[in-house]
């Protein structure tokens, strides 16, 4: 991004930040705000009045993002609001995310509904659909654009067919919130769920339960025994992402951890398990724009964010860190019995094997984290406990 006509100047805080003020050859205004020189954030204002609480990115550069009572906004590339709206009934947009298959269509979560819109002309819903009696909390939209599942908190994770503008399936078994869905790359009909039961589950449309179920609390108990006279918050799991190969996914917890997870046939495994933060992991995402698919980044109400590679063999593993037996066996709800300890080609990567390539304190509770390519560069888009997003540079890989 060019600019010319820099200003900047030192606030008082108790973290010394200096502000700078840049204009580029438009004349538009743009901040950017460091708290030191390896942590810059532009700030992208005037987009909400209320906390931000989603962000999603497009295939052609636009950006959405919604926040509390109603606010929905759509960005260029450049991070100037090009559209804004109030959805009817004012409930929090929770969840923003663009069609694969046409850049232009925005399906969003507020209350107990789904609404689709034209981003390019944002106005009034194309279409509007009620699928659960509770508050929806994650969207996702499989790669044929045929259906969305959205996770609520009844623990239901709802089945929308775009076709039809019907729910066709409803899939109940977790035990709490269902706090996140993603449907997997290349196999239409398969996702995955987690949730505040500390549940990871692995679904195909075609069963009414689910082919795989693993309980992160299982995995805390032998960790805490490692680690006796530590206090541990329980592993609620809060969010979770796929790969775009389709095989690995990832999911977030309350407890700081990051776990990797592999698919075979119909079950899975963890293949990696690290401490990501000191408080709960609110957001994880890969990002399918670096030079290989399992690059992943996280965020957290510590109010970090963090660039990991959570690629086979990015991790030093030292002698003993590595154990067939250190896995804790997941649940077939099919046949439980088919569950059994794992040789060394599963081996797990245990919590000291990563360190994150890329660290940024952004000093906020990270409510959403969205990696995007804007213009050919790498971005990270945060929203936090304010009104306005940050959005931070991929750099020094």
């Amino acid at each position: 991004m060019l600019a010319i006509h820099v200003h900047c100047r030192t606030t008082h805080n108790t973290e010394r930040q200096r502000i700078c003020l840049f204009r580029n050859f438009n004349g538009e205004q743009y901040v950017l705000r460091t708290t030191d020189p390896g942590s810059m954030a532009w700030k992208w204002c005037d987009g909400h009045s209320l906390p931000v609480l989603c962000v999603g990115a497009g295939a052609d550069g636009l950006l959405a993002s919604g926040a509390e009572g109603g606010e929905l906004t759509v960005w260029s590339d450049e991070g100037t609001p090009i559209g804004q709206l109030k959805l009817e009934g004012g409930d929090d947009v929770t969840c923003a995310t663009f069609s694969p298959s046409s850049p232009n269509k925005l399906y969003v979560s507020h209350g107990e509904a789904i609404s689709i819109l034209d981003a390019r002309a944002l106005k009034e819903p194309v279409d509007r659909f009620r699928v659960s009696e509770d508050e929806i909390n994650c969207l996702s939209v499989n790669e044929t654009d045929s259906l969305i599942a959205a996770a609520d908190d009844s623990g239901s994770i709802k089945i929308l067919d775009l076709s039809s503008g019907k729910v066709a399936r409803s899939l109940r078994k977790h035990t709490n919130i269902c706090s996140s869905v993603a449907f997997r790359p290349q196999r239409p009909q398969c996702l995955v769920s987690c949730g505040l039961d500390m549940q990871v589950m692995l679904w195909n449309l075609q069963k009414a339960r689910p082919l795989w179920v693993l309980n992160l609390q299982e995995l805390g108990e032998e960790e805490q025994q490692q680690c006796a006279g530590q206090l541990f918050n329980p592993p609620l799991a809060h969010a979770i992402t796929v790969a775009t190969c389709g095989n690995t996914f990832a999911c977030g917890s309350e407890d700081g951890s990051i776990h990797v997870f592999k698919v075979t046939g119909t079950r899975f495994e963890r293949q990696a398990g690290f401490k990501g933060h000191s408080q709960g992991v609110s957001q994880v995402h890969f990002v399918n724009f670096l030079s290989h698919p399992h690059w992943l980044v996280s965020g957290g109400n510590d109010g970090k964010v963090l660039l990991w590679d959570a690629s086979a063999g990015s991790a030093t593993v030292s002698k003993g860190q590595a154990k067939g037996g250190h896995r804790r066996k997941a649940k077939s709800v099919k046949d439980q019995s088919a569950s059994k300890e794992g040789a060394d080609h599963n081996t797990e990567l245990e919590v000291n094997a990563f360190s994150p390539k890329l660290s940024i304190n952004h000093e906020e509770k990270v409510n959403w984290i969205c990696p995007a390519q804007l213009k050919g560069e790498g971005w990270i888009i945060v929203a936090d406990q304010s009104s306005s997003l940050s959005v931070y540079p991929i750099t020094g890989l």
